[in-house]
């Protein structure tokens, strides 16, 4: 994927403020036309640089958790990555660095849904260790 440019920059910043604002508040904002604006958008979300529109509530509901995960070295950790990606129950997974290859942060309706979620990441084959954290509170 090309380069993303300021516009493209600052019209994702106001999404990720209010992924509901309209086409036209987001041209105003940025100076460009609503179908340049449309046009853009659509090509983030072609390109994968969005990946989906989200809703969050104040209400509190349900559990989280935050899983790191050690990939056994014969498995590529990308290929573990897409995997974990399609499990019901995991929001986001990240790639990261140190005694731990991935994070993944879980959420269900219940710790049980949790633990039902993570059993079905220890399964995955390439999954070695895992550690798991329960979000007890969000602070933004």
């Amino acid at each position: 994927m090309q380069s993303l440019d300021e516009k493209d920059r600052r019209i994702l910043d106001i999404l990720k403020e209010d992924a509901r604002r309209s086409f036209v508040d987001i041209a105003q904002a940025v100076n460009l036309s609503e179908p340049a604006v449309r046009r853009r958008i659509k090509n983030l979300v072609d390109a994968g640089v969005i990946r989906r529109f989200t809703v969050e509530t104040e209400i509190e509901q349900g559990a989280s958790a935050i899983t790191l995960i050690s990939v056994n070295p014969a498995i590529p950790t990308a290929e573990i990555s897409v995997k974990l990606l399609t499990m019901e129950g995991v929001d986001v997974v990240y790639e990261i660095t140190g005694q731990y290859d991935i994070a993944v942060i879980v959420s269900g309706s219940s710790i049980a849904s949790i633990n039902k979620s993570i059993d079905d990441i220890r399964r995955l084959e390439g999954v070695g260790n895992t550690n798991t954290v329960i979000i007890l509170k969000t602070l933004r």
